[in-house]
């Protein structure tokens, strides 16, 4: 090959361009999380400050410890595991070692809520239907991320994938749902009653995992693609 005929070098440009997209997944779901990681912070300093106890908060006040595991173990779940949706991060070491994090972080989480569901008395519009719903995605939660560990450790990298998005799907609720109850807002002017608060709950995390399922199958079509690419090739 000549010089003339030569491939240019990839330019510092070029390659900035290229990776851009790759950092808007990871960037987006910390905004989307951002909301109720300032939240919980938020709590944290409220109860570390003291100050009156209300209807809404008596059950922090009474029990800091769950809600506190709760804040810190989905912070440390929502930032760190959206950036194992980087594609540059996935191909280093780093990957490995924040999932090692990303995991207990995510149980921690989980298991607070399951924990708070039991113990707390929670304040109207909370009610059967928002209870079963926040027991049930917990158990699923912390399911999804064992399931995925195990996998992980078998090297099933498909598995382990598909779970760890449908944890993270779960745990990112909160962060959809501003979403969901900003238009009933806007529309109404009032909070939601004890039914729609279930829906409007419920539809947060429905919509992430319908999101997640999709790039889930889009994920299995690509590689499925790439193997047959590989077969044809070997």
């Amino acid at each position: 090959m000549t010089e003339a005929s030569a491939p240019l070098p990839l330019t510092p440009a070029r390659r900035t361009g290229r990776a851009r997209p790759g950092w808007l997944v990871p960037a987006g779901l910390i905004a989307l999380g951002l909301v109720p990681i300032l939240a919980g912070a938020f709590r944290i300093s409220s109860l570390a400050q003291g100050g009156t106890v209300t209807a809404e908060n008596a059950r922090f006040v009474d029990s800091p410890v769950p809600v506190v595991v709760h804040i810190v173990g989905s912070s440390v779940f929502l930032v760190l595991g959206a950036l194992q949706f980087a594609p540059s991060l996935r191909r280093r070491r780093w990957h490995r070692r924040s999932g090692r994090l990303v995991a207990p972080a995510g149980l921690a989480s989980a298991g607070s809520a399951i924990w708070m569901t039991l113990s707390y008395s929670i304040p109207h519009p909370a009610g059967p239907a928002l209870w079963t719903m926040r027991m049930g995605l917990g158990i699923a939660m912390c399911a999804g991320l064992i399931v995925a560990f195990v996998a992980i450790r078998r090297g099933d990298v498909s598995t382990h994938r598909a779970w760890m998005m449908r944890a993270y799907a779960i745990g990112l609720g909160a962060g959809t749902q501003v979403l969901t109850f900003l238009p009933w807002t806007i529309a109404v002017g009032r909070p939601p009653g004890e039914a729609m608060h279930a829906v409007l709950m419920g539809a947060g995390w429905a919509i992430n995992l319908v999101v997640a399922e999709i790039a889930i199958r889009r994920g299995r079509r690509t590689a499925g693609r790439a193997a047959r690419a590989g077969a044809l090739l070997s």
